[in-house]
């Protein structure tokens, strides 16, 4: 991962998404997820995704629109997570080695003793995930 350790504390929005998808696709899934999981905006802490996805303009801009980090995960990094994902794409599963890049990425990123608070949720071109970090269990 980008900065090469687990990042602890609040919520990680794992983002999964096709190239060239919009901010505003990106920030509509986001919105959604986080209503769905009963948290406001303030308790989003960093965005995660794949590192061959981290340079999409679309989140980039959505990273600078809640001033939260965007997390680079390597694609091999996913695999691990894999039991703990909620739900499964056999299609996303044949390319990443885990049923959901966004339930993936959202546990990396959290760090240790991470748990999924949120199974993703998709939209035509965007999934999101939210997982809690173990150092953030106190704070919810």
């Amino acid at each position: 991962m980008a900065g090469g350790e687990a990042l602890n504390g609040g919520i990680t929005a794992g983002i999964g998404l096709r190239p060239g998808t919009s901010e505003a696709e990106i920030l509509a899934c986001l919105t959604q997820t986080l209503a769905a999981a009963g948290f406001g905006s303030e308790r989003l802490a960093r965005l995660a995704t794949l590192a061959s996805r981290f340079g999409e303009p679309g989140l980039s801009a959505v990273a600078r629109t809640h001033d939260v980090e965007l997390v680079a995960v390597p694609d091999e990094a996913l695999a691990g997570f894999e039991a703990a994902c909620a739900t499964r794409s056999s299609r996303i599963a044949g390319l990443y080695g885990v049923g959901s890049v966004a339930e993936a990425a959202a546990l990396a990123a959290a760090g240790p003793g991470a748990v999924l608070v949120q199974p993703r949720i998709a939209t035509s071109r965007v999934t999101c995930a939210l997982a809690r970090g173990a150092e953030a269990d106190g704070n919810s």
